[in-house]
């Protein structure tokens, strides 16, 4: 039954960028995406990963609960794509917040809103969701996808004011031009339950992760991006959102 059993790739017990505090991070298995920079390749099959039971990983969870807690911390499922596997993510989310437990889920928002996603965001407490490119067409290129359900999704979160973490890495030449960023600007104004966005720089530390699977890493020719180059970037998102907020108050 998909409700008590789950193709994960990994587990990680004491994450610490996967949302607030230590948190115990679970990498489920299968993405529908194709992004070209992916550094977790390996979990796009869902032929990939092993069956874990709904118990087995709660009671695992269960033995982190006090580091937890003390650290302002909970549990993340990640991926590959997590809400490809939502009827498992319902119960062991319902079952964490009856122990009192943070539940954060990081998505795509790739996946057409279901009634049981819709029932899943009921028992989770933040979304991180990575919007790849602001672009219709671009983001098709980059990650094989339309980003229309991804935008439909963060709407849906701000609609049922659900608090949510923007991420979006910066790929040099791609989606780091002053007019997408701009693009993003008005789109992450418009959302109401935004509490910060993450610019997170591009790496290319996947190459040998590809080179070991016998694939062809499509960003090859383009350079890990230095830190210090997202402040002048991150800048342009916020003087957008600055601006739009000024013109609001102005109207």
């Amino acid at each position: 039954d998909l409700k008590y059993y789950a193709k994960v790739h990994s587990t990680e017990s004491f994450g610490t960028v996967d949302g607030p505090g230590i948190r115990f991070v679970i990498f489920m298995q299968g993405c529908h995406l194709q992004c070209k920079y992916c550094h977790n390749r390996d979990t796009w099959d869902m032929k990939g990963g092993e069956y874990k039971s709904l118990d087995d990983i709660f009671e695992k969870i269960k033995r982190y609960k006090n580091y937890m807690n003390l650290s302002g911390g909970g549990v993340t499922a990640t991926g590959g794509e997590p809400l490809l596997q939502v009827k498992f993510l319902k119960e062991l989310f319902k079952k964490l917040k009856e122990e009192g437990i943070h539940t954060c889920i990081d998505t795509s928002g790739i996946v057409a809103i279901t009634d049981d996603i819709k029932e899943l965001l009921k028992y989770t407490d933040l979304v991180l969701l990575d919007i790849k490119h602001i672009d219709d067409e671009k983001h098709l290129e980059l990650t094989g996808h339309s980003n229309k359900n991804v935008l439909a999704f963060a709407n849906y979160l701000s609609k049922k004011n659900i608090p949510t973490v923007i991420r979006y890495v910066l790929v040099p030449s791609i989606n780091d031009d002053v007019e997408s960023l701009e693009k993003l600007a008005d789109f992450v104004y418009a959302l109401q339950s935004v509490q910060k966005i993450e610019i997170l720089a591009y790496h290319d530390m996947a190459k040998p992760k590809y080179e070991k699977l016998g694939m062809d890493y499509k960003l090859k020719h383009i350079p890990a991006m230095e830190k210090s180059a997202i402040v002048d970037k991150k800048a342009v998102i916020l003087e957008g959102i600055k601006k739009r907020r000024a013109e609001m108050q102005n109207a």
